[in-house]
Formats: structure tokens, sequence, C-alpha cells
């Protein structure tokens, strides 16, 4: 809503606050507040639901392309790899896919976009730039604030775990 644009006002010229907070978007016209903007959710595909011609007919179409892609962080820093957004979706720090590597699923974690629709597509990239926000994150990953959160203080308990053991493994020796 412009500036320029006239509220409309109640019965006898009133205006509410009921009626502001709907001519800013806030309300519907029921007087309940508006839902949040939908957020593609993201997509798993199984491979213990996909038959046995999917998977034939994947690795033959797997089989008939063959690409280079980057192997070292190097390789995406400078050369043929370093362009942005990354096509690479197979590598494992690009943020479009994540395989599960003891089920072998593959969750889509953009499913109402294309890879190149997003404004990061690789997570060394963020890790060099430094500290962002959890709103960052959950953006980068279609998570929420809170998910993002958890992962961080479970994933920092790992670390912590594994710091503790090798001070005892430098006690053994």
């Amino acid at each position: 809503m412009s500036m320029e644009e006239p509220i409309q006002v109640g019965p006898e010229g009133a205006v509410t606050l009921e009626l502001l907070r709907e001519a800013l978007g806030e309300l519907t016209p029921s007087g309940r507040s508006a839902p949040p903007p939908p957020r593609g959710r993201s997509r798993t595909i199984s491979m213990k639901r996909m038959s046995k011609r999917e998977m034939v007919r994947a690795r033959q179409e797997i089989d008939g392309y063959a690409y280079n892609r980057p192997t070292h962080r190097a390789d995406c820093l400078h050369g043929a790899f370093a362009a942005r957004p990354c096509p690479y979706v197979a590598c494992k720090y690009h943020l479009f896919l994540e395989v599960n590597a003891r089920t072998g699923s593959i969750k889509m974690n953009f499913d109402d976009r294309e890879p190149w629709e997003l404004s990061e597509t690789c997570a060394l990239d963020v890790a060099d730039r430094g500290g962002v926000t959890l709103e960052e994150v959950g953006g980068w990953l279609n998570l929420t604030r809170e998910r993002v959160r958890q992962l961080e203080v479970h994933a920092l308990g790992l670390l912590r775990g594994v710091s503790e053991a090798a001070e005892l493994m430098d006690l053994c020796d």
C-alpha cells in the first residue's frame, strides 16, 4: 500500500485499528491475521520406493552422461568451476540436494525452485563468508530459524565430544 492510496473508512466515517491493519495487509477482510507466505516444502525421494525399472533407467542415464566436476575446494575458487551459482548439484556441499549415505534417499530442499534461482548454492561459500544469522541459514536450507538453532546446538555438542575424546587420547599416550 502506498501513501497516496486512500484508506477506506467504516460506518459513519470511523477509522478503526482493524481497518488500518486490513489496509496495511496485516489482517484479512474476515478480521483474522493474514497467513504467512507459503514456503516451498522439501521433498524426499526414497530409494526403497523406486521401482527396479526406474533404478535401471537412472543408471543408464548416468552411464551415458559423463562430466567433470570439482574435486577440491581450490577447483571451486579458481578456473572453470568458479561460476556462481554453482551448477554442480551432485557436489556434497551444494545446498539444492542432500543425499543420505546410509539410506541412499535424496532430499530436494527446494522443490519449488531451480538450482540457478538460489541466492546461495554452496555451503563452503557460506562458511568462507564468516558468521551469518539463523534466519539467513534457514532461508538457504529451507528450514525454520528454530530448527537451525537446534541443529547448531547438536553439532556443537558433537564437536565438544570429539575434542574431549582427543584430550583423553592424549592422556593415554
